[in-house]
């Protein structure tokens, strides 16, 4: 026991003293931060950028801007993303557009169609494009007049099916009418079943009446079981007859051991000096890894992990629930699925929640290890740079970056901006680079920022509800290196939606060595002095053909399994020798 003199023993006023030099050195390290205190603007605001650029912009064309509504915003908002060949399809509240991106930094609007409906995220599969619409004004003939009337034949609520073999002139095959209308779908493939897509669809908006779409219900499950909350919808796409997609299943996602329908509504209640969790009656968003047989949903007041090797009967395996979580809102697997990431929707996306008074662990991410069916919390990550009471900011829609032996996450904050984050060691995350602008208005709230930031094919394209496309390309800095770049670079997609995970898989390449071995450099982890022979041994076995090249590599893949006896990052070493053998077996 220290006595009271002993310097291991705090006083009052020690106490005091030291709170107050952690906050002068909080107060200090946000203001050293570039992000802090930007010029507000709506097209002139004021940039900061760390491990990435701006290379291309568009702003919104001509449909999707309201010159009544504050910065041309109000109904017009921008949202999702997906990706096809050179083609980026960005979802709005009024629509969708279709952008050529064959050149990055010049993108070229090639169709736009204007729907109104809300929200307009959209998937793309083939020559079928998803959009989902969920506002009780949407109608089926995209009329802008909206729906006035309770009831009534008129209204679309649900999942819009495009035919996009004609880019030119997309046309719908297929309106299939939800209960609660789609605030968020997700394509689902089934490895053992080519000739269908699932769609699991996502509402979260009021119940229409059954007298306009039979069967639903908006009554609590004691007083209906049939109720149409409590669910998601499956939509089932015949790819040869779209025409044909219907919902085929509502799958009970929420029911406990015993069956109870509404059996995790309560799981995810907040405590005192804790956030105001949502009931768990919806899911928000839901991510599948077909690959994996697994998906995750983000379920309001609660994360899930879902079985979906039967993708038209998904099951709940296990769910979790964090009283610092206000609303579960999306989530994305690593790599190879040992780690899940969940974001927590505090305030709607509407609110400022990146200010400096509010919680690191509110409005952030939930980052969670993941093995044989068990998720364990491992950590909490929030944008590092305080934002002001004008800029909606929490956390919100990004992807994995291909970057081999990390795992990336690049993400949209809204006003916050892009941040990438590193949770390889889902204890420690941490930020790897960030892209920023100031404030829409510097005098009050408006609703702009990035809606989803995602990598796809080598670039990160961000959603800006009000400004319009943004393109981005990484650069090195001294969390990231160029090799590292070159690497990621090197997976690539027909297609791509963030919803539907893929798996990354890397070519045996010398870069993609070279990315293994500036991550041991960087963090120390090999023996020491190791670093300038590998590296030589690298680039010469790289000028040399045939025979010689196959004894360099496998002499150097034989030292690198030597060094794992004495290395600090075993691990990493053996997948720069499992790299350099691939490389010898070319």
């Amino acid at each position: 026991m220290n006595s009271p003199r002993s310097p291991g023993r705090f006083t009052r006023h020690s106490v005091t003293v030291l709170l107050g030099l952690v906050a002068a050195q909080t107060a200090s390290a946000q203001t050293a931060d570039p992000r802090v205190g930007l010029k507000a603007g709506w097209k002139d605001a004021g940039i900061a950028a760390n491990g990435m650029a701006l290379i291309g912009h568009h702003d919104k064309p001509a449909g999707f801007f309201d010159p009544a509504a504050p910065y041309g915003g109000g109904a017009h908002g921008n949202s999702d993303l997906a990706f096809r060949g050179n083609l980026v399809f960005q979802g709005n509240y009024s629509g969708f557009q279709i952008w050529d991106v064959a050149n990055p930094r010049r993108p070229t609007l090639r169709t736009s169609v204007t729907c109104p409906g809300n929200q307009g995220d959209p998937s793309v599969f083939g020559n079928l494009l998803f959009i989902s619409i969920q506002a009780t004004s949407g109608r089926l003939d995209c009329g802008p007049q909206g729906i006035a009337d309770t009831v009534s034949t008129e209204r679309f609520r649900g999942v819009r099916i495009y035919d996009i073999s004609d880019l030119d002139r997309p046309r719908v095959v297929a309106a299939v009418q939800t209960c609660r209308g789609s605030h968020t779908h997700t394509l689902v493939t089934d490895p053992n079943d080519t000739a269908n897509i699932y769609v699991y669809v996502s509402g979260t908006s009021v119940v229409r009446s059954a007298k306009e779409l039979a069967g639903c219900s908006g009554l609590p499950p004691d007083q209906d079981p049939n109720t149409s909350l409590f669910q998601i919808e499956v939509i089932r796409v015949p790819l040869a007859a779209p025409q044909d997609a219907k919902v085929v299943a509502t799958p009970r996602l929420f029911a406990d051991a015993k069956g109870a329908i509404a059996g995790l509504a309560k799981a995810g209640n907040s405590g005192a000096g804790t956030q105001e969790t949502s009931e768990t009656n919806q899911c928000h968003d839901i991510t599948a890894y077909p690959e994996l047989g697994i998906a995750a949903g983000a379920c309001s007041g609660n994360g899930i992990l879902l079985d979906i090797r039967d993708p038209a009967h998904p099951k709940r395996i296990t769910e979790v629930s964090d009283p610092n979580f206000a609303y579960w809102h999306s989530a994305t697997f690593n790599n190879d699925g040992t780690t899940l990431l969940f974001t927590d929707e505090w305030g709607g996306g509407s609110a400022p929640r990146c200010r400096s008074t509010d919680r690191p662990e509110w409005g952030a991410n939930a980052i969670y290890s993941h093995a044989n069916g068990k998720l364990t919390q491992a950590s909490f990550f929030k944008l590092p740079a305080a934002q002001t009471e004008q800029e909606n900011c929490v956390a919100h829609n990004g992807s994995l970056i291909p970057v081999p032996g990390r795992d990336l996450f690049v993400q949209s904050w809204y006003q916050g901006g892009i941040s990438i984050m590193d949770f390889t060691d889902p204890r420690h995350p941490f930020e790897v680079g960030y892209f920023d602008r100031g404030p829409v208005d510097a005098a009050k709230a408006v609703q702009a920022g990035q809606w989803s930031s995602y990598w796809y094919n080598g670039l990160i394209y961000g959603s800006e509800i009000a400004r319009g496309l943004d393109i981005l390309e990484l650069k090195p800095n001294r969390h990231l290196s160029q090799n590292e770049i070159d690497a990621a670079k090197l997976v690539r997609f027909d297609q791509f939606n963030a919803q539907l995970q893929p798996r990354f898989v890397w070519p045996a390449a010398f870069v993609v060595a070279r990315a293994y071995l500036d991550q041991l450099v960087r963090n120390d982890g090999l023996r020491r002095n190791w670093a300038a022979p590998v590296s030589r041994s690298l680039a010469q076995a790289e000028q040399m053909t045939g025979g010689a090249r196959r004894a360099a590599l496998t002499a150097l893949a034989t030292q690198l399994d030597w060094d794992t006896t004495g290395a600090g990052d075993t691990e990493r070493v053996r997948k720069l020798a499992a790299v350099v053998r691939e490389l010898a077996a070319k």
